[in-house]
């Protein structure tokens, strides 16, 4: 079964699809923005959608802006976004421990948003910033005295990742009573230069490696993102679109959901990709194919402009 290319549909087909849509989720990095660069027609694309009557929210796996930043972003980027319409990994994982009654301590090994969420929600946190080794290995290891307070190990992006986070993250999560949290799985991050690099998983792999224990994962595609959006939005999942530019996040989320799914070529999925999928025919349960692809998030304001 080919996936359809947004802009294969007839006039016909593409209305009764828009016209099926009441919500909208979408990922970000990679289909509204690159970083720091705002990806061309999606902002023009994301006003008509609105104009439409459609439901937009921003649904991001990154963890290293807190809602209120990534609202900022949205704004200067021309997409109109409220806090309401937001939900990160950072964020999440404030909500989870929260969920959990949680009156602890949380040791972070990832950025300075994540505590922002923390502090928000009344709960304690320690090891955001830089941790350097200042002897040797086997000295730091003999001298770090545990803090009885830590009753959480959080793991998200962290430009500071360093053997002495590691050794402190893995030291904590000996207790099997100290939660162990990761943010979401993105191994890889599209970048404005097409290259990709590092993501939140790699940590994590590192330290449920050290651990010997599996992180509790918070962000697309995993079930506590999924509830809490389908909670929160009060979503009906057939009448729910979800546009991402990964398979192995944005779509499976939504066909763990029920949502249409919509992929674009913007960022961690290529064309190759795609055309592995096609080709791929019977053997398509080694893919997760979405129900419609298109190069970029304009290709639907074309759509719409020519309707």
């Amino acid at each position: 079964m080919t996936i359809k290319h947004i802009l294969t549909l007839s006039n016909a087909e593409f209305k009764n699809f828009i016209d099926s849509i009441d919500v909208i989720l979408s990922d970000c990095d990679g289909v509204l923005w690159k970083e720091t660069e705002v990806i061309e027609n999606s902002p023009e694309t994301v006003k008509k959608l609105k104009e439409l009557g459609k439901k937009f929210f921003y649904i991001t796996n990154n963890n290293g802006k807190t809602r209120s930043e990534f609202v900022t972003k949205c704004n200067n980027f021309n997409y109109e976004a409220t806090m309401d319409e937001v939900v990160c990994t950072s964020f999440l994982a404030a909500m989870y421990l929260k969920e959990k009654k949680f009156d602890k301590k949380a040791y972070v090994v990832g950025s300075i948003a994540i505590g922002k969420e923390l502090e928000n929600e009344g709960i304690q946190h320690c090891g955001v910033g830089p941790d350097v080794i200042e002897s040797d290995e086997v000295e730091m290891v003999k001298r770090f005295k545990p803090d009885p307070e830590v009753g959480a190990v959080i793991v998200g992006f962290d430009i500071h990742f360093s053997f002495p986070k590691l050794m402190k993250a893995a030291t904590y999560l000996r207790d099997p009573n100290v939660h162990f949290i990761g943010t979401n799985c993105d191994t890889e991050r599209p970048s404005p230069n097409n290259n990709k690099f590092p993501g939140t998983g790699c940590f994590i792999k590192t330290i449920e490696s050290a651990a010997n224990r599996s992180a509790v994962m918070l962000g697309k595609p995993e079930s506590f993102m999924s509830e809490y959006i389908i909670k929160k939005y009060g979503l009906i999942p057939e009448r729910t679109l979800m546009i991402g530019d990964n398979c192995n996040t944005d779509i499976l989320l939504g066909k763990h959901c029920g949502f249409k799914t919509l992929l674009v070529l913007t960022g961690i999925t290529t064309q190759a990709d795609v055309d592995a999928m096609n080709a791929s025919n019977k053997d398509s349960k080694n893919f997760i194919i979405p129900d419609y692809y298109a190069n970029e998030l304009g290709d639907v304001l074309k759509m719409i402009t020519s309707s």
